[in-house]
């Protein structure tokens, strides 16, 4: 994916003024992972049925929240820190209510594949995923966390 492809997807999707409205969106849940201080990675869910056609045929798990977003700065890899974000992120979709988290994930992307993997994801399905204007193709992995023991929470 281009250096350019990449900024035209930060400044449409995680800009200061779309992180603003992320944060007031009732619909949202976004979680910081920082140590002294200093963020670390963060996390975006967000509860109700997907709005697009692929992701609803392939999910099975009802009601669903989508993992929008889990990134962890590459000098917090390896400190417990995208574990950390994905264990709350799975906690606050339980205690929401769900049974289901799904997630897309580029099928180029092996490391964040891996990641779900170990976390409890499993492919579903696939869908397109538009990036400065041009699709790539992601894999849909969902879990289930309805029903499951875990630590309570907000």
């Amino acid at each position: 994916m281009s250096p350019s492809r990449v900024e035209a997807f930060i400044g449409e999707v995680l800009s200061p003024e779309r992180f603003a409205d992320y944060v007031a969106d009732p619909a949202r849940h976004v979680l910081l992972a920082e140590r002294a201080g200093v963020a670390l990675g963060y996390a975006m869910l967000v509860g109700g049925e997907p709005s697009d056609d692929d992701v609803r045929a392939a999910i099975r798990l009802r009601p669903t929240v989508e993992l929008s977003k889990i990134y962890v700065l590459p000098q917090a890899h390896g400190t417990g820190a995208a574990a950390l974000l994905m264990a709350q992120a799975l906690e606050w979709a339980r205690a929401s209510g769900a049974n289901g988290v799904w997630l897309g994930v580029n099928q180029q992307n092996e490391r964040a594949q891996r990641f779900y993997g170990k976390s409890g994801f499993e492919r579903v399905g696939t869908k397109r995923f538009l990036v400065g204007g041009v699709h790539e193709d992601d894999y849909v992995m969902e879990r289930r966390v309805g029903g499951e023991a875990g630590v309570t929470g907000r």
